[in-house]
């Protein structure tokens, strides 16, 4: 065994394992914060009954999730010593198809087998733990007619990208990375750009919000704030969910405003205008270029790193394969990657909890009244059964938005 391949080796399981036991501690942390008693707070959109549900749905999914991980790691491991990866790439090989068609298949299988494992799990969570807690409201008949159309949409779309990765890492030459960077970026816009109006509509209905004083109100505040607006939907979000949400998709002139009708259902005018001025507040504070300005920057960094690694005989000698190939060294370089990953997803986690508090703060001035938002909040966690004392060392992992009761004592401090 040479050398740097012990290293990756190394790294690898270091990395995999690492996840493994600090998800497990961040969890076991915020199961015990659970003995906390009601925040004041809420007493008056929680009884003691739905702040017990609220809590056993976080047992749940925490137990679940359990579960869920550690078979993974098993698998994962299984796979990768039983020498699975050398499997499929001579069952793949077999066919003489070429280096790019072969990469194609190669991914797919695998994608294949991670979803026949995970497709029990899904269920059991959508039509179990959803189903008890009274949110699911999918069919099974639904449940498969959306994991058809994505298992298209991702062939389809992934086909196309991986195809022009691989081709450009295959034959570019030493600027390889750079039109895999360049290509990255130009699909990332032109799929933001048709999400809203050719693939969103594939799973759900999205009705022209009708004239009315909810969609007068909207306007106003669009204006107040210099907020150019013409696309306002509802989307039939209770087909698959009794959750609510509010969420803007799109740029430019294709983007829109979508409401869930679970939301419009159980919201004043007020606190729905203020949901929107939270998410206006992300484009008046260029939140939404900010980020995608850095995730794009993160990619020209990934794929510099990919160029470096992607043919390095230690990284398949890691893995039991015979002979390198470009396809494979993707995958096997996302592995070695992840400690970076990790470091990079907690630093976007903490950016972003910056950028909700911002938006928090813009909702409350430009609307002149914190209350609507700090009810809409309240809401908002009572009906999605939200945990209200999160750990933060949990938070600093997992959260993209600060916990409901920080962000409302900070809307309370203006």
């Amino acid at each position: 065994m040479h050398f740097s391949e012990q290293v990756i080796t190394i790294i690898i399981l270091a990395t995999l394992t690492g996840n493994y036991l600090i998800g497990m501690i961040a969890d076991f942390l915020n199961l015990k914060n659970l003995t906390q008693p009601l925040p004041i707070e809420f007493k008056d959109h929680y009884n003691q009954k739905k702040y017990n549900d609220s809590q056993n749905y976080l047992k749940a999914n925490t137990k679940f999730g359990f579960i869920t991980s550690s078979v993974d790691l098993v698998i994962i491991l299984v796979f990768w010593f039983s020498g699975g990866f050398q499997i499929i790439d001579s069952f793949v090989r077999s066919s003489n198809s070429g280096s790019i068609v072969s990469g194609l298949f190669f991914a797919g299988i695998l994608l294949l087998l991670k979803l026949l494992i995970s497709l029990p799990f899904t269920l059991y969570s959508t039509f179990v733990i959803e189903e008890k807690f009274g949110f699911n409201k999918t069919t099974p008949k639904l449940f498969f007619i959306d994991l058809i159309k994505s298992i298209i949409l991702s062939i389809t779309l992934g086909g196309i990208l991986l195809s022009l990765i691989l081709w450009f890492l295959e034959f570019g030459g030493q600027f390889a990375w750079v039109m895999c960077w360049a290509a990255s970026t130009i699909f990332l816009l032109i799929v933001q750009y048709i999400v809203p109006t050719w693939i969103m509509p594939l799973f759900n209905k999205f009705t022209p919000l009708e004239n009315g004083p909810l969609k007068e109100a909207i306007i106003k505040y669009a204006k107040s704030i210099d907020f150019s607006l013409s696309n306002i939907f509802v989307m039939d979000g209770s087909k698959r969910s009794s959750k609510s949400n509010a969420f803007f998709a799109g740029f430019g002139k294709n983007k829109r405003i979508v409401l869930f009708d679970t939301l419009i259902k159980k919201h004043s005018i007020e606190e729905l205008i203020s949901v929107l001025a939270h998410e206006m507040g992300h484009f008046k504070k260029k939140h939404i270029i900010k980020r995608m300005v850095l995730s794009i920057f993160q990619m020209g960094f990934v794929f510099y790193l990919i160029s470096i690694f992607i043919s390095h005989e230690g990284l398949f000698h890691a893995f039991f394969m015979k002979e390198v190939s470009i396809y494979a060294g993707l995958i096997f370089f996302g592995m070695l990657y992840s400690p970076i990953d990790l470091f990079i997803s907690i630093l976007f986690q903490v950016s972003s909890r910056k950028d909700e508090y911002e938006a928090d703060l813009f909702a409350a001035k430009t609307i002149k009244d914190k209350q609507p938002f700090i009810n809409a909040l309240k809401k908002l966690s009572a009906h999605n059964l939200s945990n209200l004392t999160p750990h933060p060392f949990y938070v600093f992992l997992n959260y993209s938005h600060p916990p409901v009761l920080l962000r409302i004592n900070s809307l309370k401090s203006l």
